[in-house]
């Protein structure tokens, strides 16, 4: 579980940091606040709990006097399929959709979803959004995105090709067209991280 937290519309960087090993005996957290490295362990069965210690890490190093202070959530989803071309809320039917799409994604999306819940429990007056890794591929045509295999494994169980990091890679784009000043560049960017793609 990933997490940052900003004063906007300042973009002030509040806190950030990650919980590790979540279903684990060894869990563990790092959080940052004002450039200071607080760490912390113990076992986590479940993304509930790790919402947990985000939580508490908020309120016991006062970063925010309540939870009511969080006016958004916007959480990370891998796989949207062709689903999602942008951001939307994270209503009943947007969670059902990342449900059903868990198989393209199995290690992220359910865990999402039980983010999501958690989130929407512990400040249920939070605008709760969800923003896709696959949505800015999705204007890839049919011939970029079909494989070289059975036409029914596309329409039975959903293989082709979606796209990665795309939350990284329209940031990348945008910036470049920023700094060159031009909103029509053609644009090979990589996302280099835990995982890599280029696009």
């Amino acid at each position: 579980l990933k997490f940052t937290l900003y004063e906007m519309p300042e973009e002030e960087l509040l806190i950030s940091g990650y919980i590790e090993k979540i279903g684990l005996k060894d869990s563990f957290w790092t959080t940052k606040i004002n450039g200071k490295k607080i760490k912390g362990e113990k076992p986590l069965k479940n993304h509930k709990e790790a919402v947990q210690v985000l939580i508490d890490e908020l309120l016991n190093n006062k970063v925010v006097e309540s939870l009511d202070e969080i006016k958004g959530v916007g959480h990370r989803i891998v796989q949207g399929g062709a689903y999602f071309d942008k951001t939307v809320i994270a209503d009943e039917d947007a969670v059902s959709k990342i449900d059903e799409l868990a198989s393209l994604a199995p290690l992220h999306n359910h865990a999402a979803i039980v983010g999501i819940n958690a989130a929407k429990e512990v400040m249920p007056n939070a605008v709760q959004t969800v923003v896709f890794d696959t949505a800015f591929h999705q204007t890839m045509a049919p011939c970029e995105y079909m494989y070289a295999v059975p036409y029914a494994w596309y329409k039975e169980y959903g293989i082709r090709k979606y796209g990665a990091h795309g939350t990284s890679h329209r940031y990348i784009s945008q910036r470049m067209n920023e700094i060159l000043g031009r909103n029509d560049t053609k644009l090979i960017t990589c996302h280099i991280g835990n995982g890599a793609s280029i696009s």
